[in-house]
C-alpha cells in the first residue's frame, strides 16, 4: 500500500488522484485549532485594548493630566504598531508564522502588566476635599474661616491635602511607565491580524475565508464585552482597596475625583494574553492546500483589480524555505506593485478618514457619557459592554452571513460597504440634537443668583455670600445646595458650620444657598454634585437606541471591506497588504485621532483641578454643549478664573495679566 501524502499539494489516493471531499468539504485539524487560537488571541487583545479605553478618565484623574496627553498614551499602542508592522507583515508571512504570533502575545502581555506597575510605586491617592474623614466631627475644620485683608489671595487657607511625597511624585511622571507599556502591546499586537488572516486566507477555501474571517472578527468584538465590563468593575472598587479604610473615603463613583482599581483589570488581561500564546507554539509552519488554491492565478473578477507588474519576478509561496536576501531584494518592487493598485489605494483612503472618526469616538465616548448625561465611569463602562459592543459584534457576524448566503464578489463588497458606511453616517447626525444643558455650578456655569450664562451678571467664584470666608480658588469640593444648585466647596457655599462625617456629612447655615432659594429657610447642602435634571435622563434612551442602531450598521460592512481588501490584490501580496493597510490605519487614524480629540475637550473644559504639588492637573467639569458640538470656546482670564466667550471679562491687576492664560 501506498503511503498517503498530505502535503501541500492536497491528500491523494492510491491511484495518485486528489481526493476533492477530503480538501473541499472539511476543515483540516491544525486550521481548525489555528482558528480557535487566533479567535482567543483576538479576544486577549481586544479586552486589553477595550480596557484601556475604559480606564481613561481613571487615569486622567490618577496622574492628573488633561485628555490631550491620555491621547498621547492611548496613541502609543499604534505608536509600537508603527515600529515594526511594516517587516511584520513582510519577512513574517515568508517564516512560521504561528510561531511570531506567540512571540507577539508574550510582548502584549509584558507591555500589559507593564501599564499597572505604576500603581504599587506611586503611593496612595490623595483626595481632594475639605471634609475631614474622621468619625469625629469635632475635629473637622470650619466650612468657612474668617478671612483677613492680608491674606485673602488664594491658596492661604491650610489644606488638609498632605505635603510629604510632593518632591518624589514631582520627580519623574508615572504615566511614562503606562506609555511605554501600551508601546510594548502595539508592537506585540503587530502579527496577529496580518498573519493571522492570511493564514486563514492561505489555507481555507475561497467559498469559507469570508465566514471564518467573519467568526475570527466576532471573537475579536466580543472581546471588548468583557474589556469593558471589567472596566466597570474595577471603576466601582476604590483605588486603594485593601490598603485604605473604605470609611474614610468621602466620595462616590460618581464624583469626578473618584478613581478606581484601574490597575487591577491590567493584571487580569495580562495574564489572559499570555494564555493565548500557548497554543500558537504547537502549530505547523504550514497546512494542506485546499484545491481551489492550487491554481494561483487570478480570477476573472480579480483580474479587472489586480495588473501584472514587470519588477516581480519571483513569487514566495509561504511553503517556501525563507531566502532573507532574496526577501530583502524584492521588498520595494513588491511594496510599489503593491502601492499601484488603485483599488486597494482608494480603500486605503476611505478607511483612514472613517478611522479618524470611530476612533475618536470609541475612544471617548465613555467619558462623553459621564460628563454629557451625568453617569458615573463604572455605569458608563457597563453600557458600552452590554449594549453597545453586542451590536457590533452582530453587524460583523451579520456581514460574513451575508457574503456567504449571496455570494458577494468584489464589486458586491465594495457596495456593500459603502451602503452601510453611508447609512451609519446620516444616522450619526442625530446625536447633534440629543443634548443636555450644563450642570448648575455656582460662579461656573450660573451665577449665585441662579441666572444662567448671562453676561451683564459676570459669574465669579466670589460673592458677598462668601465674601467673609476664606476659600480657595483652587479648591474643587462640591456640595449641592437644597436650591439644586451645585457649589464648588463648602466655603464657597457659605456655609457656617457642619454635621455628621464622611459622606454622611451635612452643611448648615449656607449664606450662598439662600440667594438661589425661593424657599427660605433651606440653607443646608451636602456632599457631591446635584443630579441631572429629569428632561436629560429622558434623552437619555434615545441615545442609547441610536448608538446601537448606528453601530450595527457601519459594522454590517466590517466582514465585506476585509474581504474586498485581501481579494484586490495579489495571493502572494495578501500579508503585505494587510500589513501597510494598518499601518497607514494606525499611522494616520489611530495616533493622531485620540490626540485632536482630545485636545477639542479640553478645550471644553470650565474648571480644572489643581495638582497637589500645583500646576494644572484634570479636569473638574465641561461645558457639554460645546462638547457635544466639539466646538472650541475662546477664554479670558480675570483673577485666575476663567470665563467663556459669552461672559464679559474684567481686567486683572498688571500681574495677572502678565501670566500665562490658563483655566482654575
Amino acid at each position: 500500500m501506498k503511503k498517503m501524502d498530505n502535503s501541500a499539494a492536497g491528500s491523494w489516493t492510491l491511484d495518485n488522484k486528489p481526493t476533492s471531499s477530503a480538501v473541499k468539504n472539511s476543515c483540516h485539524p491544525n486550521l481548525k485549532m489555528f482558528l480557535a487560537a487566533l479567535s482567543f488571541a483576538y479576544f486577549a487583545k481586544a479586552l486589553s485594548g477595550s480596557y484601556m479605553k475604559s480606564t481613561i478618565t481613571q487615569l486622567e484623574r490618577r496622574f492628573d493630566i488633561p485628555s490631550y496627553l491620555i491621547g498621547v498614551i492611548d496613541g502609543s499602542f499604534e505608536i509600537g504598531n508603527l515600529l515594526v508592522i511594516a517587516f511584520v507583515s513582510y519577512f513574517g508571512a515568508k517564516l512560521h508564522r504561528p510561531k511570531i504570533i506567540a512571540i507577539g502575545c508574550v510582548v502584549m502581555s509584558f507591555g500589559t502588566f507593564l501599564i499597572a506597575m505604576p500603581h504599587f510605586i506611586i503611593g496612595r491617592y490623595k483626595i481632594e476635599t475639605s471634609v475631614r474623614p474622621s468619625v469625629n466631627s469635632t475635629n473637622s475644620l470650619s466650612p468657612c474661616p474668617e478671612s483677613s485683608p492680608e491674606s485673602a489671595r488664594a491658596g492661604d487657607r491650610p489644606s488638609i491635602l498632605p505635603s510629604r511625597g510632593c518632591e518624589r511624585e514631582s520627580g519623574v511622571s508615572m504615566w511614562i511607565y503606562v506609555f511605554l507599556g501600551n508601546v510594548l502591546r502595539g508592537i506585540g499586537e503587530t502579527p496577529v491580524q496580518p498573519l493571522g488572516i492570511s493564514y486563514i486566507d492561505d489555507y481555507a477555501q475561497s467559498e469559507n475565508a469570508a465566514l471564518y474571517i467573519g467568526c475570527v472578527q466576532t471573537i475579536s468584538v466580543i472581546g471588548p464585552v468583557f474589556g469593558y465590563l471589567l472596566g466597570s468593575l474595577c471603576a466601582k472598587i476604590y483605588v486603594d482597596i485593601g490598603y485604605v479604610d473604605m470609611e474614610t473615603v468621602t466620595i462616590a463613583p460618581d464624583d469626578s475625583r473618584w478613581v478606581g482599581a484601574w490597575w487591577l483589570g491590567y493584571l487580569i488581561a495580562g495574564t489572559i494574553t499570555l494564555m493565548s500564546a500557548v497554543p500558537f507554539w504547537f502549530l505547523p509552519k504550514s497546512l494542506p492546500m485546499p484545491l481551489d488554491k492550487h491554481d494561483t492565478s487570478c480570477t476573472p473578477e480579480q483580474t479587472r483589480f489586480i495588473k501584472d507588474s514587470p519588477t516581480m519576478e519571483h513569487k514566495f509561496r509561504p511553503e517556501e524555505p525563507a531566502n532573507l536576501h532574496q526577501m530583502a531584494k524584492e521588498f520595494l518592487p513588491t511594496l510599489k506593485c503593491l502601492l499601484g493598485n488603485p483599488v486597494y489605494i482608494i480603500y486605503l483612503c476611505v478607511t483612514i478618514i472613517q478611522f479618524n472618526s470611530l476612533i475618536g469616538m470609541v475612544t471617548y465616548k465613555p467619558k462623553y457619557i459621564e460628563q454629557h448625561y451625568g453617569q458615573s465611569a463604572s455605569k458608563a463602562n457597563f453600557l458600552m459592554g452590554m449594549i453597545n459592543i453586542p451590536a457590533v459584534a452582530l453587524g460583523m457576524f451579520s456581514g460574513g452571513v451575508i457574503m456567504k448566503r449571496y455570494k458577494l464578489g468584489i464589486m458586491g463588497a465594495a457596495k456593500f460597504a459603502f451602503g452601510t458606511s453611508l447609512l451609519g453616517y446620516f444616522l450619526s447626525l442625530f446625536f447633534l440634537a440629543m443634548g443636555c444643558e450644563n450642570s448648575k455650578v455656582a460662579g461656573i456655569t450660573v451665577s449665585y443668583t441662579g441666572v444662567q450664562g448671562l453676561a451683564s451678571q459676570e459669574p465669579s467664584l466670589f460673592s458677598d455670600c462668601n465674601s467673609g470666608c476664606l476659600c480657595s480658588r483652587r479648591e474643587w469640593d462640591p456640595v449641592c445646595g437644597e436650591n439644586g444648585i451645585t457649589y464648588v466647596s463648602p466655603c464657597l457655599a457659605g456655609c457656617a458650620s457642619a454635621t455628621g462625617s464622611g459622606r454622611n456629612t451635612v452643611f448648615n447655615n449656607c449664606r450662598c444657598v439662600a440667594l438661589a432659594d425661593t424657599q427660605p429657610g433651606n440653607l443646608t447642602a451636602t456632599l457631591g454634585q446635584c443630579p441631572r435634571r429629569d428632561s436629560c435622563d429622558k434623552i437619555f434612551p434615545y441615545f442609547l437606541a441610536l448608538s446601537v442602531l448606528s453601530s450595527f450598521i457601519i459594522s454590517l460592512g466590517g466582514t465585506p471591506g476585509f474581504v474586498l481588501l485581501v481579494r484586490c490584490i495579489k495571493p502572494e501580496l495578501k500579508s503585505l497588504a494587510l500589513g501597510i493597510h494598518t499601518l497607514a490605519t494606525r499611522t494616520l487614524a489611530g495616533i493622531p485621532a485620540p490626540i485632536y480629540f482630545g485636545a477639542i475637550i479640553d478645550t471644553t473644559c470650565l474648571r480644572w483641578g489643581y495638582k497637589m504639588c500645583g500646576g494644572r492637573g484634570a479636569c473638574r467639569i465641561y461645558n457639554t454643549a460645546a462638547y457635544r458640538l466639539c466646538s472650541t470656546q475662546k477664554t479670558c482670564k480675570e483673577g485666575g478664573e476663567v470665563r467663556s466667550d459669552q461672559w464679559q471679562c474684567r481686567a486683572g491687576d498688571a500681574k495677572e495679566r502678565g501670566e500665562q492664560l490658563r483655566p482654575l
